[in-house]
């Protein structure tokens, strides 16, 4: 426990002594940001159309704020995600292969397990940051609307989830290769895949189609999105998590035989 901690600290540390943390929470806030102006700034022209004008009200017969700006905030951050998490992930192996550093790690008396999770848990910790500085928004919405907490609780624990899976493949990604932009090209070329996967259950097989659809990051979301925590849901990402980080662990051994 004590290495685990020993190196989760070192991880995060190495963080804020670079750029990386500073850059991707900054471009991840500002997007998100905007977009959130963007979803806000439409559901408020359109709620005082609806007040002035008859006929927008028969189209919009009830608005709601959950509806037309929670859920599609939520949407948005997991696709801002997609983009900047593999920014985080591709240096956390790459870079100690590179520097030749990942050698003095294994000879050291550390298991690969607390090695990984080390890692893994220091980059939760920025992408926790990342997503706690978005509540201003939620607080905003709060102040000028009535949002269903529910929704926004369980929105909020997809996304850590969401980034849990996310995470750990793209440091799987790391482990593979000592090229930092080739670890994030293939963590977010899986990423994708397994994002935009439930697209395309529609073409497929009945049975086809329902692999697809539970593969996929998305559907899995949405039910977050609703206010359903469904153990399905949890499981699923859990187990994405649990089977990369494993997956880790065997690329580690590798290295360790290889020599």
């Amino acid at each position: 426990m004590k290495n685990f901690y020993l190196i989760f600290q070192k991880e995060l540390r190495s963080y804020f002594n670079s750029p990386i943390a500073f850059v991707v929470i900054t471009i991840f806030l500002i997007i998100s940001g905007y977009f959130f102006y963007t979803i806000f700034a439409t559901f408020s022209t359109i709620s005082f159309q609806v007040m002035t004008n008859p006929i927008m009200a028969q189209q919009y017969n009830q608005l709601n704020i959950t509806e037309m700006v929670v859920r599609p905030f939520f949407a948005n951050i997991s696709l801002f995600m997609l983009i900047m998490l593999p920014m985080l992930t591709m240096r956390i192996f790459s870079e100690e292969k590179k520097s030749g550093t990942i050698e003095l790690l294994l000879t050291y008396p550390v298991k690969d397990s607390e090695v990984i999770l080390g890692k893994f848990a220091g980059c939760m910790g920025i992408f926790t940051i990342m997503i706690l500085l978005t509540l201003p928004c939620i607080f905003l919405i709060e102040l000028f609307g009535e949002p269903e907490m529910g929704v926004v609780l369980s929105g909020y624990v997809g996304l850590f989830l969401m980034g849990a899976a996310f995470i750990s493949l793209g440091i799987f990604a790391s482990s593979v290769t000592e090229n930092q932009i080739v670890a994030a090209v293939v963590s977010f070329g899986f990423l994708l895949i397994f994002f935009m996967m439930g697209y395309s259950a529609g073409f497929a097989s009945e049975t086809i189609g329902g692999i697809l659809k539970y593969l996929s990051f998305t559907p899995h979301l949405y039910n977050f999105a609703k206010g359903v925590l469904d153990t399905e849901d949890i499981m699923y990402y859990l187990l994405f998590t649990l089977f990369c980080i494993f997956l880790n662990m065997r690329s580690l051994e590798s290295k360790r035989w290889r020599g």
